[in-house]
């Protein structure tokens, strides 16, 4: 089988490419890349093949290819959000050779003239806008890979509602070509604009995290906004600390929050799965513009809020790694049930409970739905003065409930 060589092409075209990395070009006896990507190798003596949206027929073509000499263009570098990923995966290491490109985001903060060591990225691309509210709250600079939906007008326009008007924005179009341009300007100076649809969408936030310290988890309670008069229904820091353990949660951990309340959960899962997804499913619209309120204090960036009813509103969810249902609305069971059919084997799922007719039920379900579980009683006394002494006061008990998704062969018996 031919080695395939992943070559980063720039706006540029050839121009950009060392004389070796020409010679690959002409030599090659296979040559795939977008249309754009082949119009600048017009008189190549390869067979040339168009790469759209049909990543797997691309793969097979590769795979079963008998030439000797195989060439992926790539723009920029096909390392960042580019095919190399796939190709690596699909066809194995020892197959595949890279060769990077300047990528479009350091073009970009190099011709705004600001580091980008610093820098988060966030692609639109199959994803959309709904999350770059909340990462461009969180995000002191950020460059936004933008698609012929997500334009840069669209997005201005979704920061605007939100409320971020002080953002700076540049738009650079056709980086490293002839017909390069870099647009600076306000939110409000963007919407309505046509760019090129080759462009990155660089985004400056100077308030980003300037009002909170840095949280860690078991934050105290009064720090959170709560819902009144009834403040005090939130999970209690102990409970949290407990109840996030017991998730057993990583770095790029998805998280379900059901039944989120004012969010303090979610917020402290974002804490911990600092480069994965927390999903805050509430039921109550007043609930979820306290945990907007407390996103946005606490500078997280990685949290979606749904508002819904469980189990329906985690139908369109991505599938968890980790589960924590705070409320349940009465629909225990078939929260633990929507749960059991989403989460992979060594998923975990935490309930916190405080009545002995609710713990029945989880005790019932979790099994039926594939689960081993564990329950462990949370019983908390803070210390509060009274005449210049200290007396416990208790809170209310609270049953913490931890269940783990078993494999189909532990099911089965093997």
């Amino acid at each position: 089988m031919g080695v395939v060589e992943v070559v980063g092409v720039g706006d540029d075209g050839p121009d950009g490419l060392s004389p070796k990395i020409m010679r690959r070009i002409a030599e090659a006896d296979l040559l795939l890349g977008a249309e754009r990507l082949l119009s600048y190798f017009p008189d190549v003596r390869a067979r040339t093949v168009p790469i759209k949206a049909n990543l797997d027929d691309i793969v097979r073509t590769i795979d079963l290819a008998s030439e000797d000499m195989i060439v992926v263009l790539a723009s920029g570098d096909p390392n960042f959000f580019g095919i190399a990923k796939r190709l690596v995966a699909a066809l194995g290491k020892d197959r595949v050779e890279i060769v990077p490109n300047v990528s479009a985001m350091q073009l970009a903060f190099a011709r705004i003239k600001e580091s980008w060591d610093d820098a988060r990225v966030y692609s639109a691309h199959g994803r959309g806008i709904r999350d770059l509210v909340d990462v461009v709250r969180s995000s002191r600079k950020l460059a936004v890979l933008t698609d012929p939906t997500n334009t840069p007008s669209a997005m201005a326009r979704e920061l605007l509602v939100a409320g971020l008007a002080d953002v700076r924005a540049f738009v650079c179009e056709n980086l490293g070509s002839q017909r390069e341009r870099v647009t600076e300007g306000r939110l409000d100076e963007l919407v309505d604009r046509e760019f090129s649809s080759l462009n990155v969408l660089v985004l400056i936030n100077e308030r980003a995290g300037t009002a909170s310290p840095k949280w860690t988890i078991g934050i105290p309670d009064d720090e959170f906004h709560q819902r009144k008069p009834l403040r005090g229904l939130i999970t209690k820091s102990e409970v949290r600390v407990v109840s996030l353990a017991k998730l057993g949660l990583r770095e790029d951990s998805l998280v379900w929050d059901v039944g989120a309340g004012s969010g303090a959960v979610s917020v402290e899962a974002s804490l911990m799965a600092r480069r994965g997804r927390v999903f805050a499913v509430e039921r109550r619209a007043e609930d979820v513009a306290i945990i907007r309120d407390n996103l946005e204090k606490f500078g997280i960036g990685n949290v979606t809020i749904v508002l819904g009813f469980a189990p329906e509103a985690l139908g369109e969810l991505p599938n968890p790694d980790a589960v924590f249902v705070g409320g349940s609305g009465g629909k225990l069971r078939e929260i633990v049930a929507a749960a059991g059919k989403r989460l992979g084997p060594g998923g975990r799922i935490v309930v916190n409970l405080t009545t002995i007719e609710n713990l029945s039920i989880a005790a019932a379900a979790l099994p039926a739905e594939g689960f081993s579980f564990d329950v462990t009683q949370v019983a908390v006394a803070r210390g509060k003065a009274v005449g210049g002494l200290t007396r416990f006061e208790g809170l209310d008990p609270v049953f913490v409930v931890s269940g783990w998704k078993m494999s189909e062969q532990v099911l089965n018996g093997g």
